[in-house]
């Protein structure tokens, strides 16, 4: 059933898929998403390993606790998408442009 077969090769091949994928997720936390909600007002800023590393309030805000809520919930929804896209991007792209896990 396993003939042919060089665990050796395989062993080898998956710890450097194990670096690539090390190597990605250090890289990715180089990379920063910024995205803003209500014109500007809210603005969120995360690195590519989902880690939020600032908001900002615009100051007419902070009287319109309901508003604040509803656009910073906007905003970091937004930027975690684009963590997610990032980090399926960086995936693809290890994988030479196959696709292993279905994502589109």
């Amino acid at each position: 059933m396993f003939d042919g077969l060089d665990f050796n090769k395989m062993n080898t091949m998956l710890q450097d898929m194990q670096n690539k994928a090390k190597e990605l997720e250090d890289k990715s936390k180089g990379v920063i998403l910024k995205t803003k909600s209500g014109g500007g007002l809210v603005s969120v800023s995360a690195n590519g390993a989902g880690e939020i590393i600032d908001i900002s309030i615009d100051d007419e805000l902070l009287s319109d606790k309901e508003s604040l809520q509803i656009l910073l919930i906007s905003a970091m929804n937004d930027v975690n998408k684009m963590v997610e896209d990032n980090k399926k991007s960086q995936a693809m792209g290890m994988f030479g442009g196959l696709n292993p896990f279905g994502m589109k």
